[in-house]
């Protein structure tokens, strides 16, 4: 069936901070008088949380003994993050040449809180670029749960036949599309992870711009 839609991931596949995410935390934390915790700490309590408006369950489950307000914390740290993003490079261009030039449905899936992954889009000034977002912190669940991909797929009113999902993650993002029923592109990059050998295509992050609408076109 010819493709009708392309759907991404945010991070790490369209957007990334020009500071690893490691310093942006430390300091963060380290401004309201906290210890610095490893960011693979900070990953697993983001993935507990599944649910969420903003970062201050994470935080409160980091630092639930310290006399510190979880929301304050999520606020300063998303506020630091969106300082720091950046678009990948012909990312914007992407995305209009997708929709407007080569016809496509856009959408975006992308899991975390939903202020947060929201003021992403804000600050990147994207909010007009995509025809439907969804976030998986308004859901009780994440990806690679086919029912994540479901709800961008309904928003967008295609068929799991007619979409391809975008993004980094083997198992979330690959393993999530093609169990929705959904073709997948996986973006590659330096210390990123490994090629997932049931992807439908791989492209290297900084050539997306240039390739994507190709290998669309072989799909």
């Amino acid at each position: 069936m010819t493709l009708a839609a392309v759907v991404f991931d945010l991070d790490e596949t369209l957007a990334v901070t020009a500071r690893d995410r490691q310093t942006l935390l430390a300091n963060t934390v380290g401004e309201a008088g906290l210890e610095p915790i490893e960011y693979g700490t900070y990953e697993r309590a983001h993935r507990e949380a599944v649910t969420g408006e903003t970062r201050a369950r994470i935080f409160e489950t980091i630092y639930e003994d310290e006399p510190v307000d979880p929301h304050d914390l999520a606020e300063a740290y998303r506020g630091v993050v969106n300082e720091h993003l950046e678009p990948v490079e012909g990312a914007e261009e992407l995305l209009s040449t997708l929709a407007n030039g080569a016809g496509y449905r856009v959408g975006l899936l992308t899991d975390g809180p939903e202020r947060a992954q929201c003021s992403k889009l804000d600050a990147l000034g994207w909010t007009n670029l995509v025809d439907a977002t969804v976030v998986t912190g308004t859901m009780e669940t994440r990806k690679p749960d086919p029912a994540a991909f479901e709800a961008i797929l309904a928003a967008l009113s295609v068929e799991p036949s007619e979409a391809v999902y975008v993004g980094d993650k083997p198992e979330a993002d690959v393993e999530g599309a093609l169990a929705a029923g959904m073709r997948a592109v996986q973006i590659l990059y330096p210390g990123g992870p490994d090629p997932h050998p049931r992807a439908d295509a791989h492209i290297d992050r900084e050539r997306l711009h240039e390739e994507l609408l190709d290998v669309l076109e072989g799909l």
